[in-house]
């Protein structure tokens, strides 16, 4: 049987049991979402966005589902304590695919903000996912984002009407909580309207040493002259497989900055589809992937500018050892008409050892005449004459190799608002160079 039959006939025999502990928008969808992923497939790797990653071989394990949404008892909120201090954030859970709407965050939100769970949500706020949800993650030009919409049951929602400010970052955690091998399906809906600003903080984090199977679609509107800064932390274990896919429109004069962060994983697939559908609007994509054993971090963005006048920046900068592998895939589309586009693209990368392996394809595809744009490309060792003259300075050789590691993804780290954020990273990158990361240390759920 090839990996996807198992899909198929899963979601035939258990449609029913789907619908009944999911919501009508989301149920509204499926059928869209079965016919495309039946028609797909899984990508192989001669299609061009997955070509470093094996799609198929990652799905093709049997992994259990959670379809009649049992509960597992147990309270985040108690056993789970963040580790980054004066951070200040309202926090939230996600446990597996669920959103933890119990022991709720007792600060106030402004007045129309809206955080939940995307199937209370469709009895609170039909409209709302009515006219969001689905709407731009299209299952018929991805596998992936097809299998997560017709499978997935609940997830999250973030709402911010216009004119509206979080007083205070939104942190949510994600963690992988089972006592057997689990597949799960996680959705994400963000809306900013127009004027709108959050700051928001995703951790995943796994919380049990067995494997994990975890399929994740964000979509992010993001309104005119709104303002988002999304940053994605994955800190799980070798166990962990993560198949994410971003997609975010924005529109005139708004912001976004997105940063992706690997610490520590399995094998993490993520993809970011940005679109600027209005002009004046820019973003900053940042990527930082600290891997090493097999590990395997594949990023692939497309920013597609649509239209004129708009500005992206992309910088993902790898660190890899012993026998890790890395891909970074970044295409810079320019259409017809997109005069006055302002795009810069850099992949930075360290190889450690013979055995570890980047592969590196940053793309300008330009069919405007007025634009500036470059991109570029570096894959290397530590500068030998820096290592040498640090040694000579009385510095073991493994400590001076640390400190450079660590002054070469510093640079991605600094890009964060959060300056406890940025605080707490630059103290999980120097553990996990030193190889005393594990799963996150401030979790007791599973004790």
């Amino acid at each position: 049987m090839n990996s996807e039959q198992q899909y198929i006939d899963l979601f035939q025999e258990n449609r029913k049991i789907i619908d009944d502990h999911s919501a009508a928008p989301l149920n509204a969808v499926r059928d869209k979402a079965f016919e495309a992923f039946r028609r797909q497939g899984f990508p192989s790797r001669k299609v061009e966005r997955y070509k470093y990653t094996d799609m198929e071989k990652l799905f093709a394990p049997d992994y259990g589902l959670n379809l009649t949404r049992f509960e597992i008892p147990a309270n985040p909120y108690v056993a789970f304590k963040c580790a980054v201090q004066n951070l200040s954030t309202s926090l939230y859970f996600v446990v597996n695919d669920g959103f933890y709407s119990k022991n709720l965050p007792q600060a106030h939100l402004p007045e129309g903000v809206i955080i939940d769970s995307l199937s209370h949500a469709a009895e609170e706020h039909p409209e709302l996912l009515s006219k969001y949800y689905a709407q731009i993650a299209d299952p018929d030009e991805d596998a992936v984002t097809a299998l997560n919409t017709m499978l997935a049951q609940d997830g999250l929602l973030i709402y911010v009407p216009k004119n509206t400010k979080l007083p205070r970052p939104v942190q949510v955690v994600n963690l992988l909580h089972s006592d057997r091998p689990l597949m799960v399906n996680r959705r994400v809906l963000i809306v900013l309207e127009e004027r709108a600003e959050a700051n928001l903080l995703f951790c995943d984090d796994s919380v049990d040493d067995i494997p994990f199977l975890t399929t994740q679609v964000i979509e992010a509107y993001v309104g005119e002259g709104a303002g988002l800064e999304l940053n994605c932390l994955e800190k799980t274990h070798v166990k962990n497989t993560r198949v994410s896919n971003v997609y975010v429109r924005q529109q005139a004069d708004s912001h976004l900055t997105h940063n992706v962060i690997t610490l520590h994983n399995g094998v993490t697939r993520n993809k970011l589809d940005l679109v600027f559908k209005g002009e004046g609007a820019e973003c900053s994509c940042n990527g930082c992937v600290l891997a090493d054993k097999s590990q395997h971090v594949d990023n692939n963005t497309l920013i597609d500018h649509q239209v004129g006048h708009c500005t992206s920046n992309e910088l993902y900068k790898y660190v890899l050892d012993d026998k890790a592998t890395g891909a970074f895939a970044g295409r810079v589309l320019v259409r017809h008409g997109a005069e006055k586009t302002v795009s810069q693209e850099t992949n930075r990368n360290l190889v450690g050892t013979k055995d570890a392996q980047m592969n590196s394809q940053p793309m300008l595809e330009i069919y405007a005449d007025d634009v500036k744009c470059s991109h570029g490309s570096t894959v290397g060792q530590l500068n030998d004459e820096a290592m040498f003259y640090m040694e000579q300075r009385g510095l073991s050789r493994k400590t001076a190799r640390a400190l450079l590691e660590r002054a070469f993804v510093n640079e991605v780290i600094d890009k964060l608002d959060l300056i406890p954020l940025r605080d707490r990273l630059r103290y999980l990158v120097e553990k996990r160079f030193d190889g005393t990361l594990s799963k996150c240390a401030g979790c007791r759920l599973c004790k």
